[in-house]
């Protein structure tokens, strides 16, 4: 089966607007068209309560036709238009939705960043892990969530095989950002962070990339776009993964970035695996 998870950073602005980065957005709606992969996983879609509407759902059959949509929107307490994940996936699968709340601190719970279902033979998540923010405000709480997040793919994993993806805010190491020693206390690369990353890998998962391509380096999956030559430059984190339960690692056959050309910020991650 084939997997791409990709952070759209706002569904509305890919699909409906006709600024220069939506048509590069566009660019790369049509090029996932083209994998006619079996499942799509899609973070920060920044929907409203409600969800995608019937233009938004009319829009994306015309990337992706013959796929259900299952969608999670940041809801109140939480802010509005905020985070939000969606999964989108053939129809000839069969998959019910999983209740996805951690107990997690602040309106984490509420921002739409957890999204499963089950397929049968494994589960599938789909996560877009909360940002400690500027001045780390958020850091602590970013700390709660890594250690329930764990503990629920842990609980998923006594059951069946997982398969997890998603924009998960950390770089683990060194090799997975362009400059390391600049960034020991930037949000995404904390000590704190990539010890909650390293202690959920221990609960019994791979992270697939370096399971394939071991420590290759200058391979990234974002480049800020405050800096208009970070792409150009390759100045880039991996921070984008798909993690497999430690027990079907074997059946991976490939784990890549999708080239999304020109557009800085996130670019869609693939995955092929022998499952289902």
């Amino acid at each position: 089966m084939t997997f791409i998870s990709w952070n759209i950073d706002s569904i509305n602005a890919a699909l409906t607007s006709t600024s220069d980065r939506a048509l590069l957005s566009q660019a790369v709606l049509k090029k996932l068209g083209s994998y006619n992969a079996d499942v799509i996983a899609i973070q920060e879609t920044k929907l409203p309560a409600e969800g995608p509407s019937e233009k938004h759902l009319e829009l994306l059959a015309g990337y992706f036709p013959g796929y259900k949509i299952e969608w999670l929107s940041s809801v109140p307490p939480a802010k509005k238009g905020y985070a939000g994940t969606m999964i989108l996936y053939k129809e000839g699968l069969a998959a019910s939705r999983e209740v996805t709340r951690l107990d997690a601190p602040d309106t984490m719970d509420d921002e739409g960043r957890l999204l499963s279902l089950d397929f049968g033979a494994f589960y599938f998540v789909n996560v877009y892990t909360p940002n400690s923010g500027d001045g780390l405000k958020r850091l602590a709480e970013r700390q709660q969530w890594d250690a329930l997040y764990a503990d629920y793919l842990a609980s998923l994993d006594a059951k069946k095989p997982v398969i997890a993806c998603g924009d998960f805010n950390v770089a683990h190491k060194e090799i997975d950002l362009a400059n390391p020693a600049s960034n020991h206390f930037s949000a995404g690369f904390t000590d704190e962070e990539r010890e909650g990353f390293t202690k959920l890998l221990a609960r019994g998962f791979t992270d697939s990339f370096r399971h394939l391509h071991g420590d290759v380096k200058d391979i990234y999956s974002w480049w800020g776009q405050r800096i208009k030559t970070s792409k150009i430059n390759n100045s880039g984190w991996r921070i984008d993964y798909f993690l497999v339960s430690d027990r079907i690692k074997d059946r991976i056959k490939k784990s890549e970035m999708i080239d999304s050309g020109p557009r800085q910020d996130h670019t869609p991650i693939l995955l092929e695996i022998d499952i289902g």
